[in-house]
């Protein structure tokens, strides 16, 4: 038969098909083992009502490294000559998609993968030639279609036993890219086992094995028919079916992490858009997860299909430690498979997956308490950040999610926080620092807990920003201990500190004459117990907020409106009170230290530590 033309649209599609729409070679393997399902499984759908369509379904493999030719076979459906001609010789023409709508309305419910037929011409990234041997169910001859690309096509009569196609693959001589590996059993399998383990068929090879003989020395091979895909995935069986171990291999295998996972989440959800997942929480972060090197994202799936390896559009960033898969047979998916034609169906199943995802670490928290707070030790940082950059309105899902160490030594979430309040306290107190051992000895840390409140003890450098948003808890605001509203003082100690303050009016002054714009304030503060003098902040801006935004890439020195507080019960303040009196430059040399000591509780460093030091040794001695 002479060599026919594709059309002129069809031409320049090939061409972008073999050049530039898909980005990856080895893909063409998937496209043809797909195609090969969709063969099955309409012959499948017609063996429900012709029993005569029954069979043994599967996909084989054959590679023949003397012929260089690569061979897909499947006992489908099979394509008549004008079947052929239509659904190779027109590109984008799918007779997976006409199936599908002439059968829109039955009760076959398996979805059909390849619906927009072009990514059979994908094969052409590999091969010279292709060639399509094929006979259709209920029909006697078979057909021959061969193509060397752009050039055209024929159609020939061939011979064939039975329905089904046959795919034969001419491969390029190898160049730059070694196409001769492509015939590799090691090869096959490993394409096989990325992109088409969960096709519902069996897809077989005949392989060697170098087996002990039975007698003296040496080895035999051994060749035999062998199945290289799982078929059923792992997420579509049932939780209670399925073995902790098989979760763990699974994960280990998938996501190359050889730690088990701390947590396994499943679902199948049936809704705007239907899809099954398996969802994973690492027990140790990457050792990569907080560089850009991280590559967040779940594998997506289509009908068992890898379509994705990391669809970062299915988690927000802020769930990005989250590992697993999704598979929905409701995607509409691009030529290449490689992209969604839709956002709208993802972001469906982005939005039910993080609410699934926040519902289940709500009841890891109930039910495992000890677990999930070492994986909120982890990734807790990252919940925190999800509710800052959301500017705040992930806050309702995520701030019950939030636990705090507490100065009652333990963990606590805002809600217990709230609830073992005493009755004469106001607010919820918190301390923000960069450890637990530092906070703790923090003056007024100490004159909270002093008054029997719990005070909760903040360490990431978001903290604070993420109270800020906050506010407030359960009608209950949220308040720094560094903070210069706080009031926990009672009536008799304010009237105390008023008094002591205005007799020492002067001497406020004078230090803060001392250390010039270093401080916006100096007061008395009777909370500073066995301290002479502690350090707070003027304003919304907090001492711990201008460190972290001081040590952020690019940002100038950042400072808070520092307010010095002097303990008037300190022998250092009646020593003050002394040398205002009789040596000025003294007291101001005493100013500093107060200032710097103050400074050096609150964990920021003085800028001359020798001058410091000779400051110590001038008082000491």
């Amino acid at each position: 038969m002479a060599l026919k033309q594709f059309k002129a649209e069809s031409k320049r599609l090939l061409d972008l098909m073999i050049n530039s729409i898909y980005t990856n070679k080895e893909i063409f393997l998937r496209e043809i083992i797909s195609n090969a399902s969709d063969a099955i499984d309409k012959l499948h759908f017609i063996s429900l009502t012709d029993s005569a369509a029954a069979r043994d379904f599967e996909i084989r493999i054959d590679a023949d490294k003397n012929a260089r030719t690569l061979t897909v076979t499947d006992n489908g459906i099979g394509m008549t000559a004008a079947e052929l001609e239509s659904n190779l010789g027109t590109i984008a023409k799918s007779g997976t998609l006409d199936f599908k709508q002439k059968n829109a309305k039955s009760d076959e419910k398996d979805s059909l993968i390849g619906q927009f037929g072009v990514g059979f011409y994908s094969c052409f990234m590999v091969a010279d030639e292709v060639t399509v041997i094929s006979r259709k169910y209920g029909e006697d001859a078979a057909n021959k279609w061969t193509s060397k690309g752009v050039s055209g096509y024929t159609v020939t009569a061939a011979e064939r036993e039975t329905s089904g196609t046959t795919v034969i693959l001419s491969l390029k001589a190898d160049d730059d890219v070694k196409y001769s590996e492509y015939l590799e059993e090691y090869t096959l399998r490993r394409l096989i086992k990325h992109y088409s383990d969960y096709i519902r068929y069996p897809i077989v090879m005949q392989v060697e094995k170098t087996v002990p003989k039975k007698e003296g020395e040496g080895n035999d091979i051994e060749v035999s028919i062998e199945t290289l895909n799982s078929m059923v995935p792992i997420w579509k069986r049932k939780k209670n079916e399925v073995k902790k171990e098989e979760y763990e291999s699974f994960y280990a295998d998938k996501f190359s992490d050889y730690n088990p996972p701390a947590r396994v989440m499943t679902a199948s959800i049936e809704g705007a858009v239907n899809y099954n997942c398996l969802l994973f929480i690492p027990s140790e972060p990457p050792y990569d997860y907080f560089t850009k090197a991280y590559k967040r994202g779940l594998q997506l799936y289509s009908s068992g299909v890898l379509i994705m390896d990391n669809c970062e559009k299915l988690l927000p960033d802020y769930l990005g430690f989250v590992r697993g898969v999704v598979d929905s047979a409701d995607l509409s998916l691009n030529i290449s498979r490689e992209m969604l034609q839709h956002d709208r169906q993802l972001s469906e199943i982005a939005k039910s997956l993080e609410k699934k995802i926040l519902s289940e670490l709500g009841k890891w928290l109930k039910e495992d308490r000890e677990a999930y707070e070492k994986f909120f030790g982890k990734f807790g940082m990252t919940l925190k950040f999800g509710a800052y950059e959301s500017f705040g309105t992930k806050l309702p899902q995520l701030k019950d999610l939030f636990v705090y160490y507490s100065t009652e030594g333990k963990f606590v979430t805002l809600k217990e926080y709230v609830g073992g309040m005493k009755e004469d306290q106001k607010d919820i107190y918190y301390a923000a620092g960069s450890d637990v051992a530092t906070l703790r000895s923090l003056p007024q840390v100490t004159a909270v807990t002093a008054k029997g409140y719990a005070v909760l003890l903040m360490t990431d450098n978001v903290d604070e920003f993420v109270v800020k948003l906050m506010d407030k808890y359960d009608e209950k605001t949220l308040r720094s201990v560094s903070s210069d509203k706080l009031d926990i003082e009672t009536e008799e100690e304010k009237k105390a500190n008023k008094e002591k303050a205005d007799s020492s009016k002067t001497l406020l002054d004078e230090v803060k004459t001392a250390l010039g714009t270093n401080v916006t304030e100096v007061r008395l503060s009777n909370m500073l117990g066995e301290y002479p003098s502690g350090l707070t902040a003027k304003g919304e801006l907090s001492i711990e907020m201008a460190k972290v935004l001081s040590a952020m890439p690019g940002n100038e020195k950042i400072r808070a409106q520092y307010v010095l507080e002097l303990n008037p019960a300190h022998p250092m303040f009646a020593l003050a009170e002394k040398l205002l009196a009789e040596d000025k430059t003294k007291f101001g040399r005493l100013c500093v230290l107060l200032y710097t000591e103050a400074m050096l509780t609150v964990g920021i460093n003085p800028e001359n530590p020798s001058e410091f030091v000779k400051l110590i040794n001038e008082f000491v001695s």
